[in-house]
């Protein structure tokens, strides 16, 4: 398993990781031509999602996110630690995708791209990737 290091600078923010991924893919493409590449976040405040990386549809994102999920709501978790919604949001986002491997490359679609999302930060995180032949 590898690791990607990810230094986030906003509260909630939405980080392209593609070519990140894709480079741990094809340092094993030798070994792995066919398969499957898992994506994952253990960071319980945090998502991992695919989609479009264009200006507008990510502005779009972290505005629902915020709508749909406010922050100060008065959740039961704020008594801990206030991030309840950063919680929230990760339920909602989900902790990992899974990407099928074709031809030693990953077989996203034309306009996918793999994007960590903060949903607590600033903060320092990681990332792993898993590539699984098969």
């Amino acid at each position: 398993m590898e690791r990607i290091e990810i230094e986030t600078r906003q509260s909630t923010e939405l980080i392209d990781i593609t070519g990140k991924v894709k480079e741990i893919v094809k340092s094993k493409s030798g070994d792995v031509d066919s398969g499957i590449c898992v994506v994952f976040t253990k960071h319980t405040t945090s998502g991992i999602i695919i989609n479009e990386n264009e200006t507008g549809l990510k502005s779009d994102i972290l505005a629902l996110l915020n709508e749909l999920i406010p922050k100060g709501k008065g959740y039961l978790h704020d008594r801990i630690d206030d991030n309840a919604h950063s919680h929230l949001r990760s339920v909602v986002l989900g902790s990992s995708v899974t990407i099928p491997i074709e031809k030693g490359g990953l077989a996203l679609g034309t306009w996918q791209s793999i994007f960590f999302v903060e949903c607590d930060g600033p903060r320092r995180r990681d990332v792993y990737v898993k590539v699984i032949e098969g």
